[in-house]
């Protein structure tokens, strides 16, 4: 058990922490700060903390271990203003979705007084905020550390038990190889998305009514487009070497499709569409990634009153929170389908069988 940890930044990844942390008994007492006094004070109340501190420096005072749980933009001002408070030896890592110059940065500046260890975890959420922490974020999520020969090997073993006491699995990558990979699998997704309501939005003035057709797979293939913007802006400044590579091959790549389809192409077109879903077949399906993943089933329901409230109240009383709800066909006088989102498959496996016992006609959402 660590007696005292630190969080600097109660958002979703430090309030996250917090509970994980108190919930599991790993560390005694969570010291938090956050520039907004309402995070702290929603920290304290979800158990994220268990007590806020006025500012940085104050929080990190005696801490064995401090996570700083910020955008990696802000991540080098805040390690100066603290570094004088740290506990000699004491453990400080991050959760920034970038480490490319960012880690020699940091260990520059932790170097004379504690060990400085660049971590990500890969998992999240489209929702921000300490009302989206998550004590369970962690369980079963890679958890990715880029130790460099700077590192210190005890402090490393030292935040790789903690971590693997919260249920995560461990990875070790260099930074460089880190913000490639990422950059590839988290950070041009979002972009893409980005891209596609910015096309939505253009199209929209033309026909308003485009938002309408824009459910069901639309908003799924857009939904880290909902992230938070100041994160992201930093993230793609930090990382925009990755990022402007992976752009690359993606144009690449679109422009071989828009060319098959100019061309009238049939069969090379089938041929990369076919290889494009065996390969998505190979991607895990119940293991956590970087981007939030978001397990659905679909019911079918009478049409009456209350049958949405007699959902949620079933599934409420047995401790399931449903994360996104759509009304996917109707016919009145008859019943409808109603699609359920939940962000743990553990959750979404227990609400099928739940729902069943029930008497409702529930199943796995395709996809």
């Amino acid at each position: 058990m660590i007696e005292q940890a630190a969080i600097i930044g109660l958002g979703l990844m430090g309030g996250s922490m917090g509970m994980a942390l108190l919930k599991g008994g790993v560390a005694r007492e969570v010291v938090g700060y956050d520039r907004q006094v309402r995070a702290v004070e929603m920290a304290l109340e979800v158990g994220a903390i268990s007590r806020g501190a006025d500012g940085a420096a104050e929080a990190v005072q005696g801490a064995q271990l401090v996570i700083l749980a910020l955008p990696v933009g802000s991540l080098p001002a805040v390690a100066r203003q603290i570094v004088p408070h740290l506990q000699p030896g004491a453990v400080v890592t991050d959760t920034g979705s970038t480490k490319g110059g960012l880690v020699a940065i940091l260990e520059d500046i932790f170097a004379a007084r504690a060990h400085y260890i660049g971590g990500h975890p890969m998992t999240g959420s489209e929702r921000a905020g300490i009302g989206a922490a998550d004590p369970y974020l962690f369980e079963n999520a890679v958890y990715v550390l880029t130790p460099t020969p700077r590192t210190n090997r005890d402090a490393l073993r030292r935040l790789e038990a903690v971590l693997k006491a919260l249920g995560a699995r461990i990875l070790h990558l260099s930074p460089a190889d880190h913000d490639r990979i990422v950059g590839a699998v988290s950070h041009l997704p979002h972009l893409l998305a980005v891209s596609l309501m910015r096309v939505a939005s253009r199209l929209s003035q033309e026909y308003p009514e485009l938002l309408m057709f824009a459910a069901g797979g639309f908003r799924d293939t857009t939904r880290v487009a909902a992230g938070n913007p100041v994160m992201w802006r930093d993230i793609y400044l930090n990382n925009s070497e990755a990022v402007l590579q992976v752009l690359e091959l993606w144009r690449w790549e679109i422009g071989v499709l828009e060319d098959l389809i100019r061309a009238g192409e049939g069969e090379g077109l089938e041929r990369a569409l076919e290889a494009a879903r065996e390969l998505r077949a190979q991607i895990p399906g119940k293991q956590k990634g970087l981007l939030p993943a978001l397990h659905e089933i679909v019911i079918t329901v009478p049409d009456k009153p209350g049958i949405i409230g007699f959902i949620g109240q079933v599934l409420g009383s047995e401790g399931i929170n449903i994360s996104d709800i759509e009304i996917l066909r109707v016919r009145e006088g008859e019943g409808g389908t109603i699609r359920l989102g939940f962000t743990d498959a553990s959750a979404a496996e227990q609400a099928l069988a739940v729902l069943r016992r029930h008497g409702v006609t529930a199943r796995w959402r395709d996809g």
